[in-house]
């Protein structure tokens, strides 16, 4: 008698053919970067999410979006902001960066909310809030490979960038977590559980990682692989915990993220951030980007002109609410240029907002069409506005290198590899 009993796809409810063909799509982006992106900074999500719509069921039908896919693309999107709270290093943006980038925050969000509030008062889109909210975000995570590779990690800018990009995040996710998907009773109870949870793993973290790290450090080449099986638990955990406590997953692997970044902070861990590098960007979070792509309503977008109006509408207020702050509150930082460039990196948005037109789609407080041009717009900023910044920084980078930045690196064992785009 057989220990193990085949059980068939069917039986699990699994679309074979979808699987491959989205694990396909994946390898072909990756394969479409290596060939152009030397280039062209295209990064690599974007052509995820426009070869999801091409493989979905609105263009050529090839994949079709189930629960299956559905889980692996929630595995990935816990995995994306994983990776966007392990690159937030609170120590290297304390004080001014990190005062600015919350001021920057909330302007926008003035910004955004009275914008939004125009467009719902002239009937553009149902509900100011969720507009508003998708407005006001920022991609570090997709930033973060782009200005790795333009040098900017080690600079003066690099790390005003990284603190807009870090509160420009986690603003949002708070905003979506505690106000946009949870009842007001319950906010301030389910916000005091999840960080007191979150603290105590990171005092665990702080207090008993480095004195195992020998051990840990010792397995980074063998087979039982602890140190990433303890992070890939961690970020399951939190991510778990998130969700039972009625939060939104990204909470929960943003958290994992920084608490991950706190344990290993001041050890040799380039070997493990590329093996965790490999497990998410390799295979789970492309499973999200398309499966966005799949479940995109390109339909009402291109099915009427107010459709296609709303996009172009939506990017000049992705770069107005992101970058008014960044032109006014940085005067006295950067000279104009630099502002400028600022303000466009800033304004790239896409993970998020594709998470905030999903929860109100679904609540029915956004049109189809409005959250299909906030995607579009979405993707176009993640396309063309990084290539903008790049452009008004060339010549820029190498006399803005930080001495305090560099050393820390240095120390810490950090090497310029990018994680992907």
């Amino acid at each position: 008698m057989p220990l193990i009993t085949a059980v068939s796809s069917s039986t699990l409810g699994v679309d074979e053919t979808s699987f491959l063909v989205i694990v396909g799509a994946a390898a072909l982006a990756a394969l479409a970067v290596a060939i152009f992106g030397r280039r062209v900074a295209i990064p690599v999500v974007v052509i995820e999410l426009l070869l999801g719509i091409v493989i979905g069921p609105q263009v050529l039908d090839f994949a079709q979006p189930d629960s299956f896919t559905q889980f692996f693309a929630n595995l990935g999107l816990g995995m994306l902001f994983f990776f966007a709270g392990y690159e937030i290093d609170f120590q290297r943006i304390r004080g001014k960066a990190l005062n600015l980038a919350i001021a920057g925050w909330l302007l926008s969000l003035v910004i955004a909310y009275g914008l939004g509030g125009i467009l719902a008062w002239a009937g553009v889109v149902l509900s100011l809030l969720y507009a508003g909210s998708a407005m006001a975000t920022t991609a570090i995570g997709t930033l973060i490979p782009i200005i790795t590779d333009a040098g900017e990690m080690r600079t003066r800018f690099g790390t005003y960038l990284l603190g807009a990009g870090a509160i420009g995040e986690f603003g949002p996710i708070l905003l979506l977590t505690l106000v946009l998907t949870t009842t007001t009773a319950k906010n301030l109870e389910i916000l005091i559980a999840f960080v007191v949870l979150a603290v105590i793993a990171a005092v665990a973290a702080v207090r008993l990682v480095p004195r195992s790290w020998g051990v840990v450090d010792s397995t980074l080449e063998s087979s039982s692989q602890l140190a990433v099986r303890v992070a890939v638990v961690m970020i399951f955990v939190l991510v778990f915990f998130a969700s039972g406590l009625g939060l939104e997953l990204l909470l929960g692997g943003f958290a994992a993220g920084m608490i991950v970044r706190l344990a290993v902070r001041g050890q040799e861990v380039a070997v493990l951030e590329s093996k965790l590098v490999g497990i998410g960007y390799g295979f789970l979070i492309p499973f999200f980007f398309i499966y966005s792509g799949m479940t995109f309503d390109l339909d009402s977008l291109i099915g009427s002109t107010a459709g296609l109006l709303k996009l172009p509408l939506f990017v000049a207020m992705f770069l107005l609410v992101r970058g008014i702050p960044a032109l006014l509150l940085y005067r006295g930082v950067f000279e104009l240029r630099d502002r400028l460039a600022l303000a466009f990196y800033s304004a790239t948005q896409l993970p998020l907002v594709v998470a905030i037109t999903t929860v109100a789609t679904q609540a029915g407080d956004m049109k189809s069409s409005t959250a299909a041009a906030l995607v579009g717009a979405a993707i176009l900023s993640t396309l063309f506005f990084p290539l903008i910044a790049m452009q008004l920084r060339s010549g820029r980078v190498e006399g803005d290198v930080d001495p305090d930045v560099e050393i820390e690196r240095e120390e810490e064992g950090f090497d310029e590899e990018p994680l992907p785009a």
